[in-house]
């Protein structure tokens, strides 16, 4: 082989590199180091030390080609969810149809979200490329300075195609950026109350592209092809890493003395999605809820014991209003009566409301004292290809529709639920919302506060996907600095406190896994006088304005080309 074709094949492999190095940083494996050294194939072909003649770069097919190598394994849970429409209770083979549906979901998301990749690829390799002149041979300060602004533009461009990943084509699709790598390292992350979760992916890629500089240096200094040796911005980056990390810790030694306590109770009837469909399951689920509820609410001596209990998305086997007639007239109301009247307890539950104007949603109601009394919120940021099928007339998205036959309507209030006793509010997030910091923010008013997630993670059987879910939404209990419980179907039920920590969740005690039935009842301690976070208050702001500076850099590239020509 020449060394031409080599350079080619490497060329190939090192973005290929690149991605299946980053799978490594998110649920499943969870390595703290990947999110930081993952970059540094990609960079040897968008950064090269010397341009070859016979290769091109193509720097957007470069970073599509990374895209693929993470998204294909790191999204490869997104099958089930077309597998369970045909039938699946676990990884057994359940037909042609569904499987390949299945497969063409991964691969239809993988090469969408690789786009991205290779967004920041091209705009990385055409305006943020060091000159490696001066890099090496121009003074120390010219030479820290440029890599600076290069390291700075990549990371910028970085965060600003997160932003436009979580945004656009159908509402966009922003699960784990590389903010969200960094879910375990609580110092970092405290800084998310101040940039958002894509905010703190400015920092790994800023590390890496500053490091990669600084060893450009050292090895043309050590080959004698040039002199600057300059570790300055490499040092920047440290002291910007030990910066977010020092304003972690104090965040995470903060003392409050004056939070309001809400006992809580979260129920996981772990239900598989194709029982909830075929109802034969009804009766016992219903009763299940009630035998759950009762055991924790039940008001003893006059005074109940708990102050919150939660049921998960979809928890009714049948919707709130009956409306296909299935079960006896006023059945609802008088369930809820009856439980409601065993003590004095909030009961928030998910369920499908269905309107005679034909309109259908999926909500949150919360419930105090009687069936009567109640507050609704319906789900305001659907889920594409799986709540509404986008695009619903025009081939290929018409074919769907068998699948689909009809949509959800999307709420149109972000007004938080209000608790009777204690006098908290709820964030209510359905499913996916809690991943979705630009829809949560809105919720944020200047009282006692917790965010409340139920989620149907059945969907996606027993896969990684509710740890994925996990580690992407506890990011909403940071940005707002809200305490946050996630009651789901199948797991992970847990409670997060203000930091982002873990307090307890729902597992087996020999065998660690979340998929069981069963209760965690906890307290949630609500700050009394919350702050309002920087991003509460202004949200993508970071992200938005390095999404300008990108821009910027574009026109100004383009409005010289056209003065020159």
């Amino acid at each position: 082989m020449t060394d031409l074709k080599k350079l080619r094949l490497f060329m190939l492999l090192a973005p290929l590199l690149s991605g299946g190095v980053l799978v490594f940083a998110f649920p499943g494996w969870n390595s703290n180091l990947s999110v930081w050294v993952w970059i540094f194939p990609l960079l040897t072909v968008l950064w090269p030390w010397r341009d070859v003649e016979d290769v091109k770069t193509r720097p957007f097919w470069r970073g599509y080609l990374a895209g693929l190598a993470f998204f294909l394994p790191n999204l490869w849970w997104v099958r089930h969810s077309s597998r369970v429409i045909g039938g699946a209770v676990d990884d057994s083979w359940v037909g042609w149809g569904a499987e390949l549906m299945g497969f063409g979901a991964v691969i239809g998301l993988s090469a969408y979200c690789a786009v991205y990749f290779g967004l920041w690829a091209w705009f990385t390799h055409r305006f943020a490329r060091p000159k490696v002149r001066t890099l090496t041979k121009d003074s120390w300060q010219s030479s820290m300075l440029h890599s600076l602004i290069c390291a700075f533009l990549a990371a910028a461009a970085w965060v600003a195609c997160e932003w436009l990943r979580s945004t656009t084509v159908f509402t966009g699709f922003g699960w784990n950026g590389l903010g969200v790598a960094m879910h375990r390292n609580l110092p970092l992350i405290q800084a998310a109350d101040l940039v958002g979760v894509m905010g703190l992916s400015f920092l790994p890629v800023f590390t890496a592209c500053t490091a990669w500089n600084t060893l450009t240096r050292l090895v043309f200094a050590y080959r004698g092809e040039g002199m600057c040796k300059t570790r300055l911005d490499f040092t920047v980056a440290l002291v910007l890493m030990l910066v977010t990390a020092g304003y972690g810790m104090l965040k995470l030694t903060e003392v409050r003395k004056d939070d309001i306590k809400v006992r809580t109770v979260l129920i996981q009837p772990n239900v598989a999605q194709v029982d909830a469909w075929t109802g034969r399951l009804a009766e016992s689920i219903y009763e299940r809820l009630n035998q759950f509820t009762r055991m924790y609410a039940t008001a003893k001596e006059g005074k109940s014991s708990t102050d919150l209990v939660i049921w998960p998305e979809s928890a009714l086997p049948v919707n709130l209003n009956d409306k296909f007639h299935q079960l006896p007239e006023g059945w609802h109301t008088k369930y809820f009566d009856d439980l409601l009247h065993a003590g004095e307890f909030n009961l928030l539950t998910g369920t499908e409301i269905l309107r005679d104007d034909g309109k259908s949603h999926v909500s949150a109601v919360l419930f105090h004292g009687n069936a009567a009394s109640r507050q609704d919120y319906h789900k305001v940021h659907l889920v594409p290809f799986g709540e509404y099928l986008p695009l619903r007339d025009i081939p290929p998205f018409s074919f769907l529709r068998g699948v689909l036959p009809g949509d959800f309507t999307p709420g149109e209030r972000t007004e938080p639920l209000q608790m009777v006793t204690p006098e908290v509010q709820l964030i209510p997030l359905i499913c996916f919302e809690d991943t979705v910091g630009r829809v949560a923010r809105k919720f944020v008013r200047e009282a006692p506060q917790m965010i409340v997630n139920i989620s149907n993670d059945g969907w996606f059987l027993q896969s990684v996907e509710t740890e994925v879910h996990l580690a992407n939404a506890l990011f909403r209990a940071i940005e707002l600095r809200r305490p946050m419980v996630r009651a789901t179907n199948t797991g992970v039920t847990c409670f997060i406190d203000t930091h982002g920590r873990i307090i307890s969740r729902l597992s087996d005690p020999e065998t660690g896994t979340s998929f069981l039935e069963g209760t965690l009842p906890g307290e949630v301690n609500v700050p009394r006088h919350p702050v309002m976070t920087l991003y509460a208050r202004f949200g993508d702001w970071f992200a938005l304005t390095m999404l300008l500076i990108c821009a910027v850099m574009w026109l100004r590239a383009r409005l010289a080309r056209k003065s020159i020509s």
